[in-house]
């Protein structure tokens, strides 16, 4: 990877990131963020996206797992994931800089069909999150799309054509086997795909996990085996994860008290609710929101 490009990359993202914070940017898809500090773990959702570290580090542990990148350095998502994120290294000399763009799962499907893979897709679920380094052209791709914030005219002309071609190289490289189980008829990684996006816009209901393995067309064994092998951990961890997510920022966002937010979220039990919540957050819903609106 020549250092030139990756110091441009810095530069770029650098001279727009000149505080701390997490900035928007005229491309809807991409976000730009600094740090000065290193973070605490921070529990939150990466949907299907890439992140990328351009200084400093960062580290994102999915169940048991740790994934760490670096500059240079990339990681995909390919479904909703429940993580926790943490930048592991930023000083006020070198912070922290990275980018996210989300990824568009038609365009990955469009793109796919039309492309003629050499290696075929292995039959076994693979873990729906990669961790590799840019190569040349993805580096060079996304150092283009940043250099045409610069050009806000032609953005809604341009910016769908980088996207795509950023789509065609993560899905030529390393990445390609994370994102091609997502699009591949019939794949077991498309089928718990499909019942992530459910429980995404059903998680507040009863759901059974022997239903959601039906709506999968596995048996529960199997569907247990092939959801924990795509999202890193068991269907019911993942759905107390989705709950107890929306539960906070519903109690950050609307002010509401922790019985409240968890009666909206699915919880029966007030109790097991709050218990639950200071295992994920590390500290009771009341003084978990009051820390984070201090900090914020």
């Amino acid at each position: 990877m020549p250092l030139a490009n990756a110091n441009d990359l810095a530069q770029l993202v650098g001279g727009i990131a000149q505080t701390d914070g997490d900035y928007t940017t005229q491309i809807p898809a991409l976000m730009i963020y600094r740090r000065s500090t290193v973070t605490d773990p921070m529990p939150c959702i990466y949907g299907l996206g890439l992140g990328i570290t351009v200084q400093g580090g960062k580290r994102v542990t999915l169940g048991d797992e740790i994934f760490d990148y670096g500059p240079g350095q990339s990681l995909v998502t390919s479904v909703d994931l429940p993580v926790s994120s943490y930048v592991t290294r930023a000083n006020r000399v070198e912070p922290y800089l990275g980018m996210r763009l989300e990824l568009d799962a038609r365009v990955i499907a469009q793109v796919a069909a039309e492309m003629d893979f050499s290696a075929p897709l292995k039959a076994a679920p693979s873990r729906a999150m990669s961790v590799v380094t840019l190569d040349d052209g993805l580096l060079g791709a996304l150092t283009r799309l940043i250099r045409l914030l610069d050009e806000p005219h032609l953005i809604p002309l341009i910016a769908p054509l980088i996207q795509q071609e950023i789509v065609v190289r993560l899905l030529n490289g390393e990445h390609g086997p994370t994102l091609r189980h997502l699009v591949t008829s019939g794949a077991p990684s498309q089928q718990i795909a499909k019942v992530i996006a459910w429980l995404k816009q059903h998680f507040t209901d009863d759901v059974p996990i022997d239903d959601l393995a039906v709506k999968a067309h596995m048996s529960p064994s199997t569907f247990r085996q092939h959801f924990r092998a795509v999202a890193g951990m068991s269907p019911l961890q993942y759905l107390k994860h989705l709950r107890l997510q929306d539960a906070r920022q519903l109690m950050l966002n609307e002010d509401l008290d922790a019985s409240s937010a968890a009666i909206r979220v699915g919880y029966e039990s007030a109790s097991q609710f709050s218990r639950e919540y200071t295992r994920l957050f590390g500290a009771p819903p009341l003084r978990d929101i009051k820390r984070l609106r201090e900090s914020a």
